[in-house]
């Protein structure tokens, strides 16, 4: 079992940055594909980024691609989300999870943290 626990989100400016930081306890981080999800106010919960094990590949959503950097210390059993010139369309619950497989789809994802809000105002 791994229990994922997300921080940094908050209220910015469009044109901001945040970094959001997810930590892995119950095993280690670095057994695990790891991604960040968001979910809007009613929609989908959609994909945003993805990182292997070893952090040698990532893969974005076309949305934040150029924008948003996924990162990971296997050391500290941590995965990042840096976004930078936030936008209000990037206003979500952001999700952290883990996954055996290399993949975008919600579903090949195992475990999930509880999410964090970022919110963006124009």
């Amino acid at each position: 079992q791994v229990q994922l626990v997300e921080s940094g989100g908050g209220l910015v400016q469009a044109g901001d940055s945040l970094r959001l930081s997810c930590v892995a306890s119950g095993r280690t981080l670095s057994n695990y594909v790891m991604g960040w999800f968001r979910q809007a106010p009613g929609k989908e919960r959609e994909f945003v980024a993805t990182i292997t094990t070893d952090a040698l590949v990532t893969e974005y959503a076309y949305s934040v691609k150029g924008r948003f950097t996924i990162s990971r210390d296997n050391a500290k059993n941590t995965v990042y989300l840096q976004m930078n010139s936030l936008k209000p369309e990037d206003t979500a619950v952001y999700y952290c999870a883990a996954s055996r497989y290399f993949a975008m789809a919600s579903s090949s994802y195992y475990y999930w943290g509880q999410g964090a809000q970022v919110t963006v105002s124009s």
